[in-house]
């Protein structure tokens, strides 16, 4: 049974040498990347922005899973990046069934690790000097829906914290549905906004949208020739 899940969650184990840099020293260089203009000649707001953001990711516990578990090998660093992440996405649905969203300690702690993959979105996008090609673009592509369903279901949480809409949710469910269907920008027009703190959540969402469009766009253009994250190998 241990051969079986082995080779299930881990494949072919590869033994590579070890990096040079773990992933906590990759951020900090690319944060010294940004500061020193290695790779862009960018300066005011725009500087000041990319430093925020990538400097962002050091206060979330994402980059310290990843840097414990590369001390195994690379299959281990993103075996544990991907229970990290349907950890987050299975968190607001616990909250919300169980009705949790009425505790503050509970709701901060969705709050702490929803802001990590809304600063880490736009950090890949803009952010991300020192970044290789991902080893798969269809796992970083299914770990973008998974982070996109978080945002859903996090935002579905936060709805059925108050009366925020023209209606009140029967269940847990409705709140669900209204987040998906303002995060696909449908709107149906049957549950709407009408509080202040609503609309604001609804805004927020709908430009977390937008970011993820723009990543996807960004990520799979075989038109993008920039550095970082999105950079092409010259090999290609």
């Amino acid at each position: 049974m241990k051969k079986i899940l082995r080779k299930l969650l881990l494949g072919n184990v590869t033994n590579l040498r070890e990096p040079k840099l773990n992933p906590i020293q990759k951020r900090i260089q690319n944060i010294k990347a940004i500061w020193n203009n290695d790779h862009q000649d960018d300066n005011g707001i725009e500087k000041i922005v990319r430093l925020l953001l990538s400097t962002s990711q050091l206060i979330f516990p994402g980059i310290y899973i990843k840097y414990l578990a590369s001390k195994k090998g690379t299959e281990y660093e993103d075996l544990a990046m991907d229970f990290y992440i349907l950890l987050k996405v299975a968190l607001p649905v616990i909250i919300i069934t169980n009705q949790w969203q009425q505790f503050p300690v509970v709701l901060g702690l969705m709050v702490y690790v929803m802001l990590e993959t809304v600063l880490y979105i736009p950090t890949l996008i803009f952010a991300s000097d020192l970044f290789a090609r991902p080893r798969s673009y269809k796992r970083s592509m299914l770990l973008l829906f998974f982070n996109y369903l978080e945002m859903i279901l996090g935002f579905a949480v936060l709805y059925s914290t108050g009366e925020y809409l023209n209606k009140s949710f029967n269940n847990w469910f409705d709140a669900v549905y209204f987040s998906t269907v303002t995060s696909t920008t449908i709107g149906f027009g049957d549950l709407y906004p009408v509080q202040t703190f609503g609309k604001i959540l609804v805004i927020i969402q709908s430009m977390l949208v937008l970011m993820f469009v723009v990543l996807f766009l960004n990520f799979y253009s075989t038109k993008i020739d920039s550095k970082g994250y999105f950079e092409k190998s010259k090999k290609d």
